[in-house]
């Protein structure tokens, strides 16, 4: 039984196509169909149920798909006994928010350039449980995303606070009269946040509940830029991190709602599996850029 079958067969079921699986691997279709049938034929089972699409684990297959999982895992484990002090190297796979996207990526992806210039760099973006569930899969090395303080990480992750920050609700500068308000006093201008699935637009739809208020959306869009052009257009409020709204070329035109019963806080996470080896060094530096911009 070898370990590049097995890797094969785990690559298959996570991305549930053979053809995915040889990109993800950088092989060519039939290498990846031969590692398949060399495991299922050391195994002496049917792994795979080759009727279905997308494909999917026999359920004999779901049980060795786990099991392989952490297999691989200790693998990774041990190599990393023997790998730590080499330059990092090979591929180093990152995702980011499209909230931090803008702010934090040229700068981090320069600095790690500028420091290993044997390391490619792989980006995705997604909502902060998205790409929790990727490196859960293996796709990703290490992550950078917004989350409350009290955020408890699965088992097999590693994470550290970089710090704390306020999100703020933000308006057109000169549309609200009241320098205390509630969000009761607010509420129906409606706002322009992310589509559904962010923790921001999430926490603020819990505290309007708790209030038995409800939540208009004027407009939901990606990208914090956009809707901080938007709000200071007029077309609702908006809510950010402050840091963000710092550097937002659209701050002149906005202006901070000061919401006594509404005063959310995140803090900027950096997780990453527990077995890193020689990338270690690279994620520290990723995570360390990814604070300083977005904390001054």
């Amino acid at each position: 039984m070898k370990i590049d079958d097995m890797d094969a067969f785990v690559a298959v079921v996570r991305c549930q196509s053979t053809n995915l699986a040889a990109e993800a691997l950088q092989l060519t279709q039939p290498a990846i169909t031969r590692r398949l049938q060399n495991f299922e034929q050391d195994l002496g089972a049917i792994l795979l149920d080759r009727q279905t699409k997308p494909l999917k684990p026999t359920p004999m297959g779901w049980r060795v798909y786990e099991q392989c999982k952490a297999i691989l895992r200790e693998i990774d484990s041990l190599r990393e006994l023997v790998a730590n002090d080499s330059a990092p190297s090979g591929t180093l796979r990152l995702g980011v928010p499209q909230t931090l996207g803008d702010v934090v990526l040229l700068e981090a992806l320069a600095q790690i350039r500028h420091s290993y210039p044997d390391l490619r760099t792989q980006v995705v973006s997604g909502w902060g449980s998205s790409l929790i569930a990727r490196m859960e899969n293996g796709d990703l090395d290490a992550a950078a995303a917004l989350f409350p303080s009290g955020k408890i990480f699965p088992e097999g992750i590693a994470s550290q606070s970089l710090g704390h920050m306020a999100l703020q609700v933000v308006a057109a500068k000169g549309s609200v009269g009241k320098r205390h308000l509630k969000l009761k006093d607010c509420y129906t201008r409606g706002w322009v946040l992310n589509p559904d699935g962010c923790g921001f637009r999430a926490g603020l739809q819990r505290a309007l509940s708790e209030q038995g208020l409800s939540m208009q959306i004027n407009l939901e869009t990606f990208g914090t830029e956009l809707q901080l052009g938007l709000v200071a257009s007029g077309q609702g409020l908006g809510l950010v991190p402050e840091p963000l709204l710092a550097l937002s070329e659209h701050r002149e035109l906005l202006e901070v709602v000061n919401l006594t019963d509404f005063k959310p806080q995140v803090d900027l996470w950096l997780f990453h599996p527990r077995y890193l080896g020689n990338l270690q060094e690279a994620v520290e530096v990723f995570g360390a850029a990814a604070a300083s911009q977005l904390q001054g």
